[in-house]
């Protein structure tokens, strides 16, 4: 970082990394996997729990902050994340709202060690998990904040801290793009956990055996008593990744001039840069006009005319989200009535919705893949688990679309345009619609195969009956009393019974077996076009062995059967 004489200081920075996760099935086949559940089940050592929100608590402690905040959003969007009718003795369901938020208070500051040597210590506010009732989804919740830092240190922790894993090494073997360590430190000062990531064995290991990259030790202390999906550690409730290995962010950054900044400082900023090296940043002027053009809100934002109150600007690149104002003004911020307060809680629960959304919807896309890559259409067994996991995912995907799934969550101008914004740039809209097609080609694809079924069972069922229809002749024909057998016995009649039932019975599964191969003969018979020796050739193939097929379904559609990259192997 080049030094200079009078470095712009960021007098408050705070900074929320929001981590979205796969939680796998706690039981095959239940519809409904309660992970909260598990979570609070766990004896000691569960650092974990819950936090009772403030409609939960005293009337007399509601502050207006709390009350603003809950304005902010449209009915629908209040329910479900405050719920609707809650009381201390009402029990969870639907009828409440269905995100649980567990705590875990032990963590007092990270220490975060840049590779120039100098250690920074962040306050960590709050650390929390975030359940979704009915989607196997989690989102971790990291909140820190610092005072009086150079912007190039800011810069430097924006770009390296929050790294999953490492990407590659250096020729050193320092693991490149990160901080040189990373450590948890507890309230009594002691650390709690530092990170690995110079340890490319544990790293190219786990990627060759599991095909899926490990995270780092310090996140996995973070996540526990949770354990990755891919790994030895036990662990009732584990996860997998489903996004990059650098964690979305929202910053908040106050300086005594805003207006101080350029428009390289911007960039860097919002799209989490490293700091400047001296040699400037090498995109073109072209480049930066889209980026502020496509990424900059710039409602209260006017450098033109240098007043104070026309100096916030705010960033969103979809993965960060940067508010960026003057400290001196009271309105930017106040921690309680001022856009902190905001920040840290109007604008965090959009982000967190927006990121929920492309977190469930790639949890269902990572459904169907595995789904298809798991059938055998030479496996009965398989064929049944396949339609039941897919009915399962569209009954899900059902559920989301009706009560998760929003377009527009308030009408205040700034929260519904951020929210619009931070949608359009994480590719919600889209990928929604690409998830709904492909669950409609697999709805159509189901309904067509288990008509095709029913056309066929019926089909035998035609043949059999007239087939059958000889035999239901003959036995009515003899019915007649043409044998006067009515006088003998019971087992002379059991006898009887037997010689005929034995061989009827025989001949009618027998005649189930040739079905298909019969009524291709039945059709061929009933075209008068047709010579008699094709006739007879369709005959003789009834006792010919057919080819070997798979006993059940037709071709996958071929949207989802296509082949997609697993989440959790990018890097």
């Amino acid at each position: 970082m080049p030094e200079t004489s009078h470095p712009i200081i960021v007098r408050h920075f705070r900074q929320i990394l929001v981590w979205p996760l796969q939680l796998m099935p706690l039981r095959a086949g239940d519809q409904v996997q309660r992970h909260f559940e598990a979570l609070e089940q766990i004896g000691p050592g569960n650092p974990w729990q819950e936090v009772l929100d403030e409609f939960t608590g005293d009337p007399t402690q509601f502050q207006e902050r709390h009350y603003r905040e809950f304005v902010t959003f449209l009915p629908y969007v209040q329910r479900f994340l405050y719920g609707q009718g809650r009381s201390s003795t009402s029990l969870r369901g639907y009828g409440e709202s269905p995100i649980r938020v567990y705590r875990r208070s032990d963590i007092a500051f990270v220490r975060v060690t840049c590779p120039d040597g100098v250690s920074v210590d962040l306050c960590v506010k709050h650390v929390d998990l975030h359940f979704f009732y009915d989607v196997d989804v989690v989102i971790l919740a990291v909140e820190l904040h610092a005072d009086d830092l150079p912007l190039s240190r800011v810069q430097e922790i924006m770009y390296r801290f929050g790294r999953t894993f490492p990407a590659q090494w250096d020729q050193d073997g320092r693991a490149s793009h990160c901080m040189r360590r990373v450590e948890w430190i507890g309230n009594q000062g002691e650390v709690l956990a530092v990170s690995d990531f110079d340890d490319r064995a544990k790293y190219l290991t786990h990627a060759c055996e599991h095909r899926a990259s490990t995270v780092g030790a310090h996140w996995e202390y973070l996540l526990q008593p949770m354990a990755q999906h891919h790994s030895e550690q036990p662990g009732l409730i584990r996860y997998r990744q489903l996004e990059y290995h650098r964690l979305p962010k929202m910053t908040y950054l106050s300086f005594d001039d805003p207006f101080a900044l350029t428009r390289e400082d911007f960039v860097r900023l919002g799209l989490a840069l490293r700091p400047d090296d001296g040699q400037g940043l090498q995109y073109s002027e072209k480049t930066i006009e889209d980026f502020e053009r496509d990424h900059c809100y710039d409602r209260f934002w006017s450098p033109a005319r240098r007043d104070p109150r026309s100096s916030t600007r705010i960033v969103c690149t979809g993965h960060s989200f940067i508010m960026i104002g003057s400290q001196r003004l009271a309105l930017f911020a106040d921690p309680e009535m001022g856009l902190l307060g905001q920040f840290r809680h109007q604008y965090f629960q959009l982000g967190l919705i927006a990121h929920f959304h492309r977190a469930a919807l790639l949890m269902m896309s990572d459904r169907l893949v595995v789904a298809v890559s798991r059938l055998d259409i030479r496996d009965q067994e398989s064929i049944r688990f396949f339609k039941r996991s897919i009915r399962q995912t569209m009954e899900i995907f059902l559920r989301f679309n009706h009560r998760y799934w929003f377009h527009e969550v308030s009408k205040q101008v700034v929260a519904k345009d951020l929210f619009r914004l931070w949608s359009h740039q994480l590719g919600n809209d889209a990928l929604f619609t690409e998830l709904r097609e492909e669950m409609q080609d697999m709805s159509h694809y189901l309904d067509s195969d288990d008509a095709r079924r029913q056309s066929d069972t019926v089909l035998r069922l035609t043949v059999v009956t007239i087939l059958g229809l000889v035999g239901t002749i003959v036995t009515g024909f003899l019915g007649m009393n043409l044998i006067a057998e009515a006088e003998q016995p019971l087992l002379v009649k059991i006898a009887y019974f037997a010689t005929v039932f034995v061989p009827t019975l025989a001949l009618t599964l027998y005649t189930v077996q040739k079905s298909r191969a019969l009524s291709e003969f039945l059709d061929t018979m009933s075209d008068e076009r047709l010579p008699m020796r094709n006739k007879l050739a369709a005959l003789v193939r009834v006792w010919r062995k057919p080819p070997q097929t798979g006993p059940g379904l037709v071709d996958v559609p071929a949207r989802t059967r296509r082949r997609k990259k697993a989440p959790d192997a990018k890097s």
